[in-house]
């Protein structure tokens, strides 16, 4: 057992003191600030050029990673292990009155002693062997730890049959701008050094399942998410005639009714299920108030899968859509004929059918329909529309889709379904491959070996259940399902990038090992401090050992 809880306790609380909000200057600054503990280092400053400070590409904000690179001389083996984190951490607006320490552990916890707390925090608080601020658990101790192990074989580089590389990435609470652009550096090196990938190690935090549980949960894959949206048009009119025309806020609502929550919508596989899709974004896009109903409505929901891939999750949202759809016209009918009962007027009946579309769906009718004049068109609005600083992805999409649907023949009510923000890819370890069966047994004896030393059970699971950096660095999904996220996004290759040419080139397996803790993105986050200083480092450590001893 390495005995390195101190020194990976300093280096957590002097990263944490950098503050490093995402989407600010912070993210510059602490990744300046690594660089230069990194370049410190008596192995960088003989070697370099295996240390890199490099901009992050495609992204409105500068900002950068910091990789680094072990070169094992215990023999000429090629074999490559990457040790993963993200540097940026969420907001503190939640701190309230206590922001000016939120960044300052021991003055925080000494603030924390004189306010009224839930009764766990209090317990844990006064134990000593929880630590709080922002970023202490999500996920700073986790790259502190990946820094300390980076440090100690570079000081015994004999000890690695291999190499190891260090990457802390930034972005990662965002658009995940640092792991894929730090994708083109670990190919460079790949070639310039020829490094053989054959696992990744990232650092996230790990938390309780569930109340009672005192696992502490190492994870092999993660789970993937998606954003699949809706831009559900309606037939406008004036209120006083409110039959004459179809809210799409009124469909909105009951295809909510049927995701939201939906387990029906819960990809179970290896026995682990993730949880239901939830709305993140319901409104209509009146740009003000009129007394006609909307045009169009916009929903999105969270979208979590285990083995789906975007195509299939298109398919099976696809027929949501047209159960809501069709719930929605047979309520809207029943409503106006009950009205028309009660007031004495005449009950016209309907003439809208459901209509559902993907995205791709209505780009291949419209262009068939209007040809260049369309695809000119569209190209140009989407360009133009770049310019809007204010639009994320998601509006920018909204936006794009709107546009396109001014150009349908037929534009009686209708739902389009796509995508509109980055997919966060989900990989699965099958043991199938060689690395993963390497990198799966490696992980394994590390427990073994470990577990005798910490009084909780270690637990191993196969998908991490947040979103997280894993996602890039390996795929499972095959072309078709990749294919699917993108030919539906109209964000993609616009508002943000993402080159799967480059994660099929490194197309490593890869585990989480994290620090534990609590109420991460919340103003209680604190990390215990047993477990993620000492034990973490160490199950890491053990894993490379096996792999590269």
């Amino acid at each position: 057992m390495l005995n390195c809880r101190d020194e990976v306790r300093a280096i957590t609380e002097q990263l944490v003191k950098i503050e490093s909000i995402v989407n600010t200057d912070g993210e510059k600054n602490i990744a300046h600030a690594l660089y230069e503990m990194v370049s410190s280092l008596p192995y960088f400053a003989s070697h370099p050029e295996q240390v890199i400070l490099m901009p992050t590409m495609h992204d409105e904000w500068e900002r950068y990673n910091v990789l680094a690179c072990v070169k094992g001389t215990k023999n000429t083996s090629s074999r490559t292990v990457i040790l993963m984190g993200h540097i940026d951490t969420v907001g503190i607006d939640d701190y309230n009155h206590l922001k000016g320490v939120a960044y300052h552990p021991s003055e925080l916890m000494k603030a924390l002693h004189q306010e009224e707390l839930p009764e766990d925090v209090e317990k844990q608080l006064a134990s000593g062997d929880w630590l709080f601020g922002r970023g202490m658990l999500d996920m700073k101790s986790g790259v502190a730890s990946n820094l300390y192990l980076l440090k100690y074989y570079a000081e015994n580089p004999e000890l690695l049959d291999g190499n190891l590389v260090f990457v802390a990435e930034c972005d990662e609470e965002d658009s995940s701008h640092g792991i894929l652009s730090a994708l083109k550096p670990l190919k460079s090196w790949k070639e310039k050094y020829d490094f053989h990938y054959i696992a990744a190690v990232n650092a996230d935090f790990v938390s309780p399942r569930h109340e009672k549980d005192e696992n502490r949960y190492i994870y092999k894959g993660t789970v993937g998410k998606l954003l699949p949206s809706f831009f559900i048009t309606g037939a406008e009119t004036h209120v006083g005639s409110c039959f004459e025309g179809l809210d799409p806020n009124f469909v909105a609502a009951e295809l909510t009714r049927q995701i939201d929550y939906n387990p029906e919508l819960c990809n179970e596989a290896y026995g682990e299920v993730t949880v239901p899709p939830v709305s993140l974004k319901q409104t209509d896009l009146k740009p003000s108030y009129t007394v006609q109903t909307a045009l169009s409505a916009y929903v999105y929901y969270n979208f979590l899968v285990h083995s789906w891939s975007p195509r299939e999750v298109l398919e099976k949202l696809k027929q949501q859509a047209e159960i809501a759809f069709t719930n929605a016209l047979s309520l809207f009918s029943e409503r106006y004929k009950a009205y028309c009962q009660k007031s004495g007027e005449p009950y016209k009946g309907i003439s809208w059918k459901p209509r559902v579309f993907t995205y791709e769906e209505m780009t291949e009718q419209l262009r068939n329909e209007h040809g260049e004049a369309y695809e000119t068109h569209i190209e140009k609005f989407k360009d133009g529309l770049l310019a809007d600083r204010s639009l994320d992805s998601r509006m920018y999409a909204a936006r794009v889709v709107e546009e396109a649907w001014g150009w349908m023949k037929d534009r009686s009510p209708a739902i389009i379904v796509f995508y509109s923000s980055i997919y966060s890819p989900r990989i699965e370890l099958t043991g199938e491959t060689e690395n993963e069966k390497l990198l799966i047994q490696a992980l394994e004896k590390a427990v073994d070996d470990i577990q005798p030393h910490y009084e909780h059970p270690i637990v191993i699971r196969n998908f991490f259940p947040y979103i997280s950096d894993m996602s890039f660095v390996g795929l499972s999904d095959d072309e078709q399902g990749i294919r699917a996220e993108s030919a539906n996004n109209p964000s993609f290759g616009k508002k943000y990038h993402v080159d799967y040419q480059d994660i099929r080139d490194i197309n490593v397996p890869v585990i989480n090992i994290g620090p534990y803790g609590l109420d991460a993105h919340k103003k209680y986050e604190r990390m215990e401090a047993r477990y993620s200083l000492q034990m973490v480092p160490n199950l890491t450590h053990r894993v490379i050992e096996v792999l590269l001893g």
